[in-house]
């Protein structure tokens, strides 16, 4: 046990170390520059083609047999993004690396965004449909098409059925079930009993019933988070100030009193705020374009659209609103609290006794959500493997660990859990620098005149067409 935990130790300090995080934030610069800041220059075109399309006649909410609308694909990819991460890692993330790690945790996000937007267009773009007529795409689709690298391929499939089992389910499952036992005294047994059946009840569905659950369980309980950091916030406003300040302040070292101290000071807040921001919205890692494949969409870059937003409203919205409650009372700087502990006293401090309930329920539909979100992309990285057949083993199996993480100690779990969910991002990242330019010849395509995303000077000719 000792040696599998050393060796994961030396796997994990790389996949999580300077030099793949790096990585991470180069390649979303590459795209950011070589698209000309188009998640800055076309915000407001995100905004209208995702949360804006949901009020038109044609929106997103419409869809053709064999995939799911674009508005699942998210709210199925939220659904996995937006986990425990979003409320205890970012406490974690100003524990260790002080506020300065939120401005970091901004940069790896705005950059992320361009990320999983050529992430997404590459699974649209490389997407196939099965035997039953559904769309199947991701990572090791456009790795083994694209890169026609099979090996690689085969080795994302992997390392993504294996995280499913840790990141995506046993870990969640403990999240829970220590919330539920801290608050309101459930055993952890009962606990995993309840969360296996309604796994049970929605990953057996398929997609359809995932997605159906998740484009409704997504919106509540963003709802309900941010309504709850809001009331924190607003009751802490004449801190807010402060709050601001120590981020920018703390993003550069700037509070430090000596030239070593203030670049060990900034060494850390990169390094938490960079990891925590990836780690949240999952940029790079490949996880979220497994769903993205499935959405019914007229061109790749309209679905990117959708990617970019996700990151948006996973880090640059929800782990904003965690840091800033957190930072606008003084318990931060409390060092004997971290982690769910801070979390829990910020939201007690100002909603009493109710504040630990209001987290404990908060973890559970987070937690709970990246379950359903990760059983798909498990469940499509096996049949990769597999085949067809292995569905009804892998969805068995996933509902059993379910029941087993709620109940058991988890600290290896985690570890290893997080290596896995690092070492998917190896092949992944080594395929969108392949394939950067199938990525920018999409993204002018679509963006050109008479493009699907510009069609107001489409010569008559060209008129209705669509992308391939």
């Amino acid at each position: 046990m000792q040696t599998v935990e050393h060796v994961n130790q030396i796997v994990n300090s790389f996949v999580w170390g300077p030099v793949m995080l790096g990585a991470l934030l180069c390649i979303g610069l590459y795209f950011t520059v070589r698209t000309g800041f188009l998640q800055i220059r076309k915000f407001p075109l995100i905004l209208k083609e995702t949360v804006g399309s949901l009020f038109r006649k044609k929106n997103a909410s419409r869809k053709q047999d064999g995939g799911i609308t674009s508005f699942q694909a998210l709210a199925t990819a939220l659904a996995s993004t937006i986990g425990v991460g979003n409320i205890v890692g970012v406490a974690t993330a100003i524990t260790m690396g002080g506020p300065g790690a939120v401005f970091w945790m901004w940069v790896s996000a705005l950059l992320g965004m361009m990320t999983k937007y050529a992430e997404v267009v590459l699974a649209v773009h490389y997407r196939r449909k099965n035997k039953e007529g559904q769309w199947i795409g991701g990572p090791m689709y456009y790795i083994r098409d694209g890169l026609k690298s099979p090996f690689l391929a085969g080795a994302f499939a992997v390392f993504g059925m294996l995280a499913s089992f840790g990141i995506g389910n046993m870990t969640q499952a403990n999240s829970i079930s220590s919330a539920m036992q801290q608050s309101f005294g459930i055993h952890p047994a009962i606990t995993g009993v309840v969360i296996a059946v309604i796994t049970a009840l929605v990953v057996i569905g398929g997609l359809s019933r995932i997605a159906k659950v998740t484009e409704k369980v997504v919106p509540f309980m963003a709802v309900f988070f941010i309504v709850g950091a809001l009331v924190v916030i607003v009751a802490n406003a004449k801190n807010l100030p402060a709050a601001f300040s120590a981020i920018f302040r703390g993003a550069f070292g700037l509070d430090s009193v000596a030239g070593g101290i203030t670049g060990s000071v900034l060494a850390s807040a990169m390094k938490m705020g960079i990891a925590r921001g990836v780690f949240s919205n999952e940029a790079g890692l490949g996880s979220a374009p497994i769903v993205h494949a499935a959405a019914d969409t007229d061109h790749p870059a309209r679905q990117g659209l959708w990617g970019a937003f996700e990151v948006f409203a996973d880090t640059l919205a929800c782990c904003t609103l965690t840091a800033l409650a957190i930072l606008s009372t003084d318990l931060w700087k409390d060092p004997s609290i971290s982690g769910a502990a801070l979390s829990s006293s910020v939201f007690e401090s100002v909603l009493g006794q109710w504040g630990g309930a209001f987290l404990s329920i908060s973890i559970f539909l987070f937690a709970f959500a990246s379950i359903v979100g990760w059983s798909y992309y498990g469940e499509r990285c096996g049949q990769y493997l597999f085949g067809g057949r292995f569905q009804l083993v892998y969805k068995v199996a996933f509902v059993l660990m379910t029941a087993v993480g709620a109940t058991m100690e988890l600290k290896l779990v985690w570890s290893i859990s997080d290596t896995l969910n690092g070492l998917m991002a190896i092949p992944n990242l080594i395929a969108l620098v392949a394939l950067n330019g199938v990525v920018i010849k999409l993204t002018k395509e679509a963006f050109s005149p008479g493009g699907v995303l510009n069609p107001g000077k489409l010569p008559q000719k060209r008129r209705n067409g669509k992308c391939k």
